[in-house]
């Protein structure tokens, strides 16, 4: 049954990814699509919208979905919560909290005068912040050895930045608000052809780092005590996990914006198809269910009309239901 099942998710995965190239706002027929993907002469239009729009997304809408999934699945291990996922410490609000900066300070400008250098300060102010919160989590780790008290100051963060954002945007003008708006809404065409390859490296590293943790997150999940009992020093692998979890959150939101729900939700989809605990199953099941889960969103909002929906349009209908059944479920 499981080996159907990886057959299925897998073949999903591949219809997925070729359905955000062959579909979405401009109708293309599918030997135009074809012929671009085989290298054949085709219209340039044609070439520009496949090889400069829609292979970039589907490619970082794959990578985005499997980096936040995998990021809910460490933080609901590491914090023995199943509501944590990658918004709750506060990462993915620093991020937004750098984006804010810039752009509210500078009424927007940045992104529409100044070009690609205005769109590389705002993923530099969105990576920065980011890895600022996570650095100062990691700073709090070496000093306090309840993981509650690290996530209960993780949520006091967001809230703190997210107050200092609101009077970012009540000083600012209104195309400058416009920008972070639209920003803030998430979108996986952010991350143009020549940014690609620095989004697709930094994700992928940074996910290959994060296999060798198994063993610390099969061994963390049965309790602090028994993992110090067996060896593993809690504090480090802690700050391994978080460090990982931060660079994961913080590449993601620079680069496409806040993106909600499907760190959240991801590992739950799994664990309800797979019906297991062990974490050399779900972290690479995980990988794929996020990027599955991404590229059906991404489809959603580019195919279902003639303009783009934004993401947090499209995100909350698939977790909404799945945290919903989780907290009734976890209630009986």
């Amino acid at each position: 049954m499981k080996t159907f099942l990886y057959l299925l998710f897998g073949t999903l995965l591949l219809v997925l990814f070729f359905g955000n190239i062959y579909l979405g706002p401009v109708s293309l027929s599918p030997s135009e699509v074809t012929d671009v993907l085989l290298g054949n002469d085709t219209d340039e239009a044609v070439a520009y919208i496949i090889s400069h729009n829609r292979l970039p997304q589907a490619i970082t809408a794959l990578l985005a979905g499997a980096a936040l999934a995998l990021s809910g699945l460490i933080l609901q291990t590491l914090f023995h919560n199943p509501l944590a996922g990658p918004s709750v410490l506060g990462i993915t609000n620093g991020a937004s909290l750098g984006v804010a900066i810039v752009m509210l300070a500078t009424n927007g400008m940045i992104v529409t005068s100044s070009g690609a250098w205005g769109y590389l300060l705002v993923i530099a102010a969105g990576l920065a912040g980011a890895l600022l919160v996570t650095f100062f989590l990691l700073i709090l780790s070496t000093m306090v050895r309840n993981s509650l008290i690290l996530l209960v100051t993780g949520i006091m963060i967001s809230y703190v930045i997210s107050s200092v954002i609101t009077l970012l945007t009540y000083n600012a003008s209104a195309s400058g608000i416009q920008q972070y708006v639209l920003w803030g809404m998430g979108d996986f065409s952010l991350v143009s052809l020549d940014m690609l390859p620095w989004f697709s490296t930094l994700l992928v590293l940074a996910l290959l780092f994060s296999l060798p943790l198994v063993k610390s997150l099969n061994v963390l999940q049965l309790g602090t005590g028994y993992a110090e009992a067996m060896g593993i020093s809690v504090n480090r692998a802690r700050n391994i996990l978080l460090l990982t979890t931060g660079v994961l959150c913080a590449v993601t939101t620079a680069f496409c914006g806040p993106v909600s729900f499907l760190g959240l939700a991801v590992p739950h989809i799994v664990r309800f198809f797979f019906r297991t605990d062990n974490m050399r199953m779900l972290m690479p099941l995980c990988i794929l269910f996020g990027a599955i889960v991404a590229l059906l969103c991404n489809l959603v909002s580019t195919s279902l009309s003639y303009t783009v929906l934004p993401l947090a349009a499209v995100t909350p209908f698939i977790g909404v239901p799945v945290i919903l059944w989780v907290m009734f479920t976890g209630r009986r």
